[in-house]
């Protein structure tokens, strides 16, 4: 079982970066591929992007395609969220996840675990 907690959300002007963080403890986060996902405020959850295992296979979703970057620390348990050219539509609580089954899955149900999200609100 692993635990994960986000960090680095907060508010930014359009235009603006953040970097979001994911540390893990417990179990190795080498053993999971990672997500992040996020849910804006009365709307489902949607997904963001995805890495590998090793970190050599990325994904995103269309919305934050070159804006965005997925990258990993296994050394350091971290996974991290690079956001730049930030929009008021990317306000939203942003969550990682972790899938044991190593998928760069899409979809909230192929992850096992979550952390409990971090607010990122983008003013224009």
């Amino acid at each position: 079982q692993v635990q994960l907690v986000e960090s680095g959300g907060g508010s930014v002007q359009a235009g603006g970066s953040l970097r979001l963080s994911c540390a893990a403890s417990g179990r190795t986060l080498r053993s999971y591929s990672m997500g992040w996902f996020r849910q804006a405020l009365g709307k489902e959850r949607e997904f963001v992007a995805a890495i590998s295992r090793l970190g050599d296979m990325k994904r995103y979703s269309d919305s934050v395609k070159g804006r965005f970057t997925i990258s990993r620390d296994n050394a350091k348990n971290t996974v991290y969220l690079q956001m730049n050219s930030l929009k008021p539509e990317d306000t939203a609580v942003y969550y990682c996840a972790a899938d044991a089954e190593g998928i760069l899955g899409d979809s909230g149900r192929v992850y096992d675990y979550w952390g409990q999200g971090t607010q990122v609100t983008i003013s224009s």
